[in-house]
């Protein structure tokens, strides 16, 4: 009970402070919110790109050309073998004759279909195939060397020069998105130790009296950390209502996709919303908490 009875009068002591300062209070408000705009914004972003990414895995597809010469046999263990790779997607193994091909092809044209009728086993120059898929989108380059490698693979195909860019750019989005976020959350922590810095200066004479009295450290540096924490909940207000209210917006706009129909952004379900929006209002909290704290040990000295 004691320590609910301190926990109460801290937020007390918080939302006092904040009004008492609010001069400071506004500018620190203002400068988490726009930080945390970014923020949200980078977040938003690095989820789409991680969908981007998921989305282009389910439809990367490998395709295993098998050497004419082949036996049976052989085919069994270019199989095997495809089993045994690691970053293959086993379930996704479909194997192909020549022959399938060719009738899967002459169904689809007229025009196949009067070339191929007279094919026979010897005269058809199609390849039997493996279609596999890998685990992860930028494994695709190493898995399709060790694919190389079988005994009896001719060729293999992924469209290597455009996957392969695509992957190395959205690989390169996510890092920059993730650096931005923790550079702005370390921007964001600066402004707060600042400004409680400024709070504390403004109470050294209520600050030196709790002393004397006998006020414990943690009775006098608590208010601090629960003020940060407040002004890290308002400031996150306009960041989730942006998520909340922007993001629907923009993806009816833009048709669900960005440049392309096979760029497809996440949909805004209630549970995409409520899970970035509860990510920036926790990131608001810590930073703020932290912030604080910073600026209690440093300047404080308790």
């Amino acid at each position: 009970m004691k320590v609910l009875r301190m926990l109460g009068r801290s937020v007390r002591d918080a939302f006092k402070s904040v009004f008492r300062n609010f001069s400071l209070s506004l500018a620190s408000i203002s400068c988490i919110a726009i930080t945390l705009i970014i923020v949200s914004l980078s977040i938003v972003v690095s989820f789409n790109v991680q969908n981007f990414t998921k989305e282009i895995e389910k439809d990367l597809t490998i395709v295993v050309f098998v050497d004419n010469e082949a036996t049976e046999e052989d085919v069994k263990d270019i199989k095997e073998e495809l089993t045994e790779i690691k970053e293959i997607n086993k379930k996704s193994i479909v194997y192909s004759s020549k022959n399938d091909q060719k009738e899967k092809i002459s169904s689809e044209s007229d025009v196949f279909k009067t070339v191929m009728k007279d094919w026979d086993e010897k005269d058809n120059p199609l390849k039997d195939t493996f279609q596999v898929k890998v685990k992860h989108a930028d494994k695709i380059s190493k898995t399709a060397e060790k694919i190389r490698k079988i005994d009896k693979v001719a060729v293999v195909k992924y469209g290597e020069g455009m996957v392969d860019k695509l992957v190395s750019a959205f690989a390169t989005i996510k890092k920059v998105t993730y650096i931005a976020v923790v550079a702005l959350i370390i921007v964001t922590i600066f402004l707060i130790v600042n400004t409680i810095k400024l709070t504390i200066f403004s109470r050294k004479r209520e600050i030196g009296i709790m002393r004397l009295v006998g006020a414990s450290n943690f009775t006098i540096k608590n208010p601090f950390i629960v003020e940060g924490m407040i002004l890290g909940m308002i400031g996150s207000i306009l960041p989730i209502c942006l998520i909340v209210f922007g993001y629907p917006m923009l993806y009816r706009r833009l048709g669900g996709h960005v440049f392309s129909p096979l760029i497809k952004m996440i949909e805004p379900t209630s549970r995409f919303i409520l899970n970035a929006s509860l990510l920036v209002l926790i990131i608001g909290i810590i930073v703020g908490m932290i912030g604080s704290a910073r600026a209690v040990r440093k300047y404080l000295k308790v």
